[in-house]
């Protein structure tokens, strides 16, 4: 399998994939963060604090991750190579894992320059250094959370059409569902508490307030697991 993860995160950057997904991502948020007023700029702010880009990144990540995911398998079905693929003497669960963390270490090393970000504001803060560590921790950890469960859900949408596009928009919508979906739903019935625990905000807001509750981690890990378990039937079927 670490085989297989290496031979991805090479073809994310043998072309300008990868590239352009970490530049992308980084201007974005630099953009916002920094430059365009609005509630995400942080300069505008009378606090340091960075939870504007914490507020931020899940809505860029829910597009980024499925740009990223949405040719894993479908290029593999649009080829006819994924019969070719499954009868390589490798488990279905190995190469659907080496192509989800590959994705997965790519999207990391996207948010590896952000901690540039912890150093802006710990400069910005009065005095020098003043600003909530252990939140920025919590939400660095809960990004994390969430770019394995954004990922297990665009791996498995790659698996639902030959056709990019389709895998993307399909993945997009599976995120938001599951990121804001429940969320919104939740406002909109009378058993609130129960619907919001099936969203990813609710724990994700949860593990960003600094408090690592291992509920919020199983969540996420069950998220992902079940998607991948989706993606290695949906292949089984294939095949």
């Amino acid at each position: 399998m670490l085989a297989l993860i290496k031979k991805e995160i090479t073809n994310f950057f043998a072309g300008p994939i990868g590239y352009l997904v970490i530049g992308v991502f980084l201007l974005i948020n630099g953009l916002f963060l920094w430059v365009f007023q609005g509630n995400y700029n942080i300069l505008d702010s009378t606090f340091a604090d960075l939870a504007p880009f914490f507020e931020l990144a899940p809505w860029v990540l829910l597009f980024l991750i499925p740009a990223v995911t949405m040719r894993a398998f479908s290029d593999e079905i649009k080829l006819g190579t994924l019969e070719l693929l499954v009868t390589k003497p490798i488990s279905l669960k190995n190469i659907v894992f080496g192509k989800y963390f590959g994705a997965v270490i790519l999207i990391v090393i996207a948010l590896i320059p952000t901690l540039l970000y912890v150093y802006a504001i710990s400069s910005l803060g009065n005095p020098v250094g003043n600003f909530d560590v252990g939140s920025a921790i919590g939400s660095y950890i809960g990004l994390l959370f969430l770019v394995l469960a954004y990922t297990a859900i665009g791996i498995f949408s790659s698996t639902l059409s030959s056709n990019q596009i389709v895998a993307f928009i399909i993945a997009v919508l599976l995120c938001f569902i599951f990121y804001y979906g429940f969320d919104a739903m939740a406002q909109l019935s009378s058993t609130a508490s129960i619907i919001e625990q099936f969203g990813m905000k609710k724990h994700f807001d949860s593990v960003a307030r600094g408090v690592i509750d291992t509920r919020d981690i199983i969540y996420f890990l069950s998220v992902a697991f079940l998607f991948l378990g989706f993606t290695v039937v949906k292949l089984k079927s294939t095949k």
